[in-house]
């Protein structure tokens, strides 16, 4: 079963490359995991717009995201302050752009099941622009997120995402990570 579900995955990936469009080459995932079950046409075209998003995160082409996200697209995990709908994460690309200019996305892993998809995303590059009142100094960035988007008739229409915002920050310098320091011993 594996060996069918890995040589599908490769069809699929092929099939999606042939058809690529005049947009910027999309992000392969490293890893393809389909559910044997969904259809190829079905599967193919949730991958599709799942690369299309992916790559719109690690290129800030808004046409990207604009071709992946449905017009009634709603996020299901909306941090207080952003925007409902496509208009959410075109405001949050050009924030991270603004303070990351050379944040790229890698997509470690992504998996096709039913009607979802669900990708492991890495995020890298420096921070050398501006985040709100904080001035970057190319501090590495490498943080990582994991999104679950419902996909329908080739667009996603739902998105569950989890970013790890305080490796994310800590990097930036605007929150301190790691281990307390030890309370002094008493005599």
């Amino acid at each position: 079963m594996s060996i069918s579900v890995r040589a599908a995955s490769a069809a699929v990936l092929l099939s999606l490359a042939a058809g690529a469009h005049a947009e910027s080459p999309l992000l392969q995932p490293r890893s393809l995991i389909v559910d044997g079950s969904v259809p190829k046409t079905q599967a193919e075209a949730q991958i599709l717009a799942a690369r299309r998003y992916d790559t719109f995160w690690s290129t800030g082409e808004e046409a990207l995201a604009k071709a992946a996200l449905a017009s009634g697209f709603i996020d299901r995990t909306l941090p207080p302050g952003r925007a409902q709908g496509p208009e959410g994460p075109l405001a949050v690309s050009k924030l991270m752009r603004a303070a990351v200019p050379d944040l790229r996305c890698e997509v470690e892993q992504m998996l096709v099941v039913g009607d979802r998809v669900v990708t492991h995303l890495r995020f890298r590059g420096h921070f050398t622009g501006r985040f709100k009142d904080t001035q970057g100094q190319g501090q590495a960035i490498d943080f990582i997120a994991t999104d679950i988007y419902r996909i329908a008739d080739g667009r996603i229409t739902d998105n569950w995402h989890l970013e790890d915002n305080l490796t994310l920050l800590g990097q930036m310098g605007l929150v301190r990570t790691g281990s307390a320091p030890s309370p002094e011993k008493k005599s």
